[in-house]
Order: C-alpha cells, then structure tokens, then sequence
C-alpha cells in the first residue's frame, strides 16, 4: 500500500496517546471503586461478563480512529478492475502452412472460426483491430467497434508465403501508436535495440518516445497466432522488445502439434513446426502469456480464457473512501454495543 500524503501518517502518534490515557481512566476508576463497602458488589452488578464488555466499545472506537486517520493520507493499493476503452488487436499467421489439417479442419479455418467467436465475445466498448503476416505483414482492419468489419476481414484471409513474425508485431505496434514512426524495416543482426524513427528521410528525425515499464500500459493488447517459425523479416524478439518498451502485453498462441505437419504442393513438401521457444520468450518480454493449441477445440478455449484474462486490469487506486466506510461502520457498532449492554452510547 502506498500513500498520496505520507506525511500525514504522524498523526497516527495519537493512538498510543489515547491508549495510554484510557489506561491511566481505567486506573483511576479503580482507585475510586475502593471507596465501596464491598467490590464484591459492584463486580456482581457488572456481571460475568461486564469485566471484558466494557472495553469492547472503546476498542471499536479506537480502531475506527485509527482507520480515519490513514484514510486522511490518502492510502492507495493495487486492486484488480474491470477494464474500459480497451483495445485488442488479432496479429494472425496467413502463412502457407496455415491449410495444414493436423487441426481440423485445417488450421487456418479453425483459427477464423475461433477469431470470430473471441469478437463476439467482447465487451462493445472494446475495439478491435486485425493484422496478418505471411512474408510481410499488413494492417487489414484498423481498430474500430464495429464487429462486422472485423468479421468480414476474417473471412478474407489470404494465404502466402513465408512467416514475418516480427513484421506482425511491429506493424500491431504502428497500429497501437500511429503518431508513433517506427522502422518497419530495420532488423539489426547483432540484437540490439530497434529504435523509433520517421520513415521519410525528409521528415526531421524524432527521439524515440522514452520506454515504460513492460506490461504497464493497459489500454491494448496483442493476441499473436502462428503455426510455425520465423522464415523472414525482422528477428521477432528485437520486435518483442520494442513492444515491451510501449508496455504493451502480446499473448501468444502456438497453433499446431508440437511434432509439426508435412504440407506440400506442386512437387515440393516441407515440415511446418511451431517456435514455441520464440513464442514462449515474447510472451515474456511483454509479460502476456503464451499458449499452445493443438486442435480446434483447445484454440476456443484459449481465446475463452483471453477474454476473462484482458477484462479485468490491475490499478493503483486509492482506497481512503473504503476505510472511511469501514470505520463509519465500526462506530455504529460500537453505539449499538454501548446502547445494548450499558444503556448508554458511550
């Protein structure tokens, strides 16, 4: 738990204090008491229980004090809340191994098939948008909150050659951030950095937005499919990074079985297997998830699962209305408590 206004934790200094002035008032009672003829008395007047009783309300009024008093620093924590305005966006594999049917009845069918059941799913104020990468990558539906558009891009998909896992994330991050320039183009064989800069040489070059933390940012995600590895383009973990450092999440999801498939047309034939390893270390880089689908059945699950996963957001969000509360609600009780055993409010 954090707070806005820490220094207004030093007045939690009266709590000992009116500790110690209810103990030095339960003295000084009992120094009076001595004056009956008999204590006997007054303790069988109390009752069996008077001895405990009467320092319930007093704890009670105590505790809520204190709760007031870290409510006034304004104390806020981490708490998990549906999330508003989200947007999601589909990366998804049209690469020639997709007519593999090792998935029923081929992969690319049923990854359409599941696509389609995730839009539906989706709250109406989330948008949704659509890239595919094959040997390069393209935006084919921008995000909007029409579930027709997004459902009939599905429905056009083209298969090609080749298998850009890095192109379908950098151009999801140019559709995330459109005033954001990246380099599409740049693929560094050494590892490093991929940095964001304006295409157009005669444009004045930007200083790339500074990095956040990865998964920080909470108004996007990116759901990525493929069925197999890296064939062209950019290295898909150079890619990774650049989204790790807008903080957005990729889930990923491995679509096929882990022993791959042997596809093949007009004379040629080639075994198509996932990269679960690269899948696996995006996911990572980004902190989404990854996933592994090996039939139709297993990829609806996992979009299922999506969906619960992206509805809710963890924000720091402060809490000083909740202690208020609760204190409020320990004062009523500690009246009615007073009220009840000794006829009195306090």
């Amino acid at each position: 738990m954090t707070f806005f206004w820490p220094n207004l934790l030093w007045a939690l200094l009266l709590v000992p204090a009116l500790i110690a002035a209810y103990l030095w008032m339960l003295r000084r009672k009992k120094k009076f008491a001595v004056e009956y003829a008999s204590l006997s008395v007054v303790k069988a007047a109390m009752g069996k229980g008077g001895m405990w009783r009467r320092h319930v309300p007093p704890a009670l009024m105590l505790t809520a004090l204190t709760l007031l008093l870290l409510a006034l620093a304004r104390p806020a924590a981490v708490i998990t809340l549906p999330s508003q305005g989200e947007t999601v966006l589909l990366a998804m594999d049209v690469s020639g191994s997709m007519r593999a049917k090792d998935v029923l009845p081929s992969r690319i069918e049923a990854a359409q098939v599941a696509a389609k059941a995730f839009v539906a799913e989706q709250p109406r104020t989330t948008k949704i948008g659509l890239v595919t990468f094959a040997g390069t990558a393209a935006m084919v539906q921008s995000p909007t909150l029409s579930r027709e558009d997004v459902l009939a891009a599905i429905d056009r998909f083209q298969l090609q050659r080749g298998t850009a896992v890095g192109s379908g994330l950098l151009v999801s991050l140019q559709t995330l951030f459109p005033d954001v320039e990246f380099d599409l183009r740049l693929n560094d064989p050494r590892g490093n950095a991929m940095r964001a800069m304006p295409l157009d040489p005669a444009k004045p070059k930007k200083e790339p937005p500074p990095a956040v933390a990865p998964g920080s940012f909470s108004s996007a995600v990116i759901i990525l499919l493929t069925d197999g590895a890296t064939t062209t383009g950019p290295d898909p973990l150079i890619a990774a990074r650049m989204v790790a450092d807008r903080g957005v999440r990729v889930f990923t999801v491995g679509l096929g079985t882990t022993g791959g498939e042997i596809i093949g047309a007009e004379g040629w034939s080639m075994r198509v297997r996932l990269d679960e390893a690269a899948l696996k270390n995006i996911a990572d880089l980004t902190r989404g998830e990854y996933f592994l689908a090996s039939n139709a059945a297993d990829l609806k699950k996992i979009y299922q699962s999506m969906s619960s996963r992206m509805t809710f957001e963890k924000k720091e969000t402060e809490v000083s209305g909740l202690l208020a509360g609760l204190a409020a609600a320990l004062i009523t009780l500690a009246a009615a408590l007073s009220m009840w055993w000794f006829n009195r409010v306090f």
